[in-house]
């Protein structure tokens, strides 16, 4: 703890706290101050003027990053049996219906990162509503979750969709690739994240939507950004 507790403080001392930068010198500062002894991710946090209690304020959605986010995730497709096949060509790691309900309400694990459905499946999954809400595995149609065509989902989160909301103190925390991409692309990916941020704005916001943001690789100082 102590190395990593000097290697965080020295990482620090390369960051102007008061300064904010363009995106493409962040990025080149995170990756300066990048410890870690393996590829670490490029985090980005987001602090917004939205009040999360109210509900017509909450933020969620979903983006396809156009490189990805390094990140090997496993998908469970709850299908009919006639969609089982679509799910596993696109690339469904776990596929089932009423026997991967049944499993997952027995014991409680879900041993997959994300999960989809299709709308005839909602009802089914009412069953482990709260084990799968816990996790934030709950499939939902703003997060890109839900939809009729298995396929088209499983593929979009294969090549790098990923979904954000804000947590109950009005913060999005998301991951935007890995600090071996080319500057370029994370850039790209960067960008791409924040215009469907904007995007999101709650129509009954009268103030400032992004109050701020930061990047930072795992493990390593928080670098302010530039929204404009």
């Amino acid at each position: 703890m102590a190395k990593i507790g000097k290697r965080l403080k020295e990482a620090k001392a390369k960051v102007e706290s008061d300064k904010v930068y363009e995106i493409s010198e962040a990025i080149k500062l995170a990756k300066e101050t990048s410890k870690v002894k393996f590829d670490a991710s490029l985090e980005v946090h987001v602090r917004l003027g939205i009040d999360p209690k109210k509900g017509d304020q909450i933020i969620r959605g979903s983006v396809v990053l156009p490189h990805g986010t390094g990140k090997d995730i496993k998908i469970a497709a709850f299908v009919a049996d006639d969609k089982a096949k679509d799910a596993k060509t696109a690339g469904a790691d776990l596929i089932g219906n009423e026997d991967l309900i049944e499993q997952i309400k027995k014991t409680s694990k879900t041993d997959f990162d994300i999960a989809v459905a299709t709308p005839d499946m909602m009802p089914k999954l009412a069953a482990i509503a709260k084990i799968l809400g816990q996790k934030g595995l709950m499939p939902n149609p703003k997060a890109g979750t839900i939809g009729p065509d298995i396929a088209k989902l499983v593929e979009e989160l294969k090549k790098g969709k990923v979904a954000y909301k804000n947590d109950s103190q009005a913060n999005i925390h998301i991951l935007i690739g890995k600090m071996s991409f080319d500057d370029a692309k994370l850039q790209e990916n960067f960008i791409t994240f924040l215009d469907s941020l904007k995007k999101s704005k709650p129509q009954s916001l009268k103030g400032t939507f992004i109050k701020n943001m930061a990047i930072s690789s795992s493990m390593g100082p928080g670098i302010k950004v530039s929204i404009n």
